[in-house]
């Protein structure tokens, strides 16, 4: 399926759907050096906050990175995603040795799951598609409502700004395109949703969500990708160094592909 065919399909959850039959959910975080500085950053914040024996709940779980890592250190860790070809690559890896409970479904209703029942909410992939506040806001709403009064939930977004300076990577003529608007420097929002980092702090404020921590998740990774695939391993670790050092740094916050706010009910 192409770009132009996936346009013409109007339900949302179909588009959402077929998006993971263009783009590999499978290799994204682990197809390099680069590629893996997300999930590298996401691990290291979700242990800050992970105590023996805690449930998690992975929600759009793509193609189960996060979740099979929690699982092999031992985790009782359910997972729902929605896209056919991101359950089907992740039922691929579970194994007996496993404690993942995967089911197909939709972010806006976890009626599967009761309620104050995980210690961990993971709301990753969602927010990357859900084109109205509403169902952003339902979305939340749920994920809230699942996790334990004392719980914590995670969430992913991508950032407006900065992918407009790697699409400029990729084509030095993006500014005469029409994937922007020109006067505001809004993305258009296809095949994913963008959001500056004040959009990513206004969500989650209205889903009275108190946000504990603001990370920029990788950074710079994919513009440096070809340096940073080079490094000799040496180098690789203290470039993640660095990168740890400074991905808390408000300066810095609007510098990463890929936001994560961390926060509790």
């Amino acid at each position: 399926m192409d770009f132009n065919k996936l346009r013409e399909i109007n339900d949302e959850i179909e588009q959402i759907s077929k998006t993971y039959e263009i783009f590999n959910e499978d290799l994204r975080l682990n197809r390099s050096k680069s590629a893996r500085v997300e999930f590298l950053t996401t691990v290291k914040y979700i242990e800050k906050y992970l105590k023996p024996n805690d449930r998690i709940l992975d929600i759009g779980a793509g193609a189960g990175e996060y979740s099979l890592y929690f699982a092999e250190k031992g985790y009782k860790v359910s997972a729902i995603e929605l896209a056919d070809n991101n359950i089907q690559a992740f039922r691929k890896k579970i194994t007996s040795k496993h404690s993942i409970n995967l089911k197909q479904g939709n972010a806006m209703d976890l009626s599967p799951y009761p309620d104050k029942s995980f210690d961990i909410v993971l709301l990753f992939g969602p927010l990357y598609h859900l084109h109205n506040e509403a169902d952003r806001q339902k979305c939340i709403a749920e994920a809230k409502r699942v996790c334990k009064d004392n719980g914590v939930i995670f969430f992913a977004f991508i950032s407006n700004d900065m992918v407009i300076i790697t699409e400029i990577c990729y084509n030095q003529n993006f500014f005469n395109g029409n994937e922007y608007n020109h006067d505001t420097f809004k993305l258009e929002d296809f095949p994913f949703v963008f959001f500056t980092v004040e959009q990513c702090r206004q969500m989650l404020v209205d889903g009275k969500i108190t946000i504990e921590k603001e990370i920029a998740s990788d950074g710079m990774s994919e513009l440096l990708a070809e340096k940073i695939n080079a490094m000799d391993e040496y180098s690789y670790n203290q470039y993640l160094k660095y990168h740890f050092y400074c991905c808390e740094k408000p300066e810095l916050l609007g510098h990463s592909n890929h936001l994560l706010f961390i926060g509790t009910k």
